[in-house]
């Protein structure tokens, strides 16, 4: 890999992953947080979708089809959250496993209580 001028070995020819860390910028497996924030706000925004029907519009929004909508678009995006952390670290020695955890068992305690008490 030919790196710009200013990095690499001074014309050794290869690039060692430090060369690459300081050419891109932060390594993307020490990014578990921003992505867990990403997809807390996504969920939260699935939220305030959907409690647009539940409270503005309850009379052209069913509260039932309110609730499948929130829950279908939570699992989606638990999906997505795993696959884009877990792509993250691949071939890292970091483990969010815990994290991941917290926040996948947080949302759907959140969803589950809403769905139970939210709109009826």
């Amino acid at each position: 890999m030919t790196l710009p001028k200013g990095f690499g070995s001074g014309g050794g020819g290869g690039s060692s992953s430090a060369d690459v860390e300081r050419m891109i910028g932060k390594r993307v497996e020490n990014m578990t947080g921003l992505i867990t924030a990403s997809y807390l706000a996504a969920w939260a925004a699935t939220f305030g979708g959907t409690a647009a029907g539940y409270f503005y519009y309850p009379w052209a929004y069913p509260t039932n089809s309110g609730h499948y909508a929130f829950i279908v678009l939570t699992i989606i995006e638990a999906i997505g959250y795993i696959f884009c952390v877990k792509v993250m670290q691949e071939g890292s020695n970091k483990n969010s496993n815990g994290v991941v955890a917290a926040a996948i068992g947080g949302t759907a305690i959140g969803t589950f209580f809403i769905s139970m008490y939210v709109g009826f």
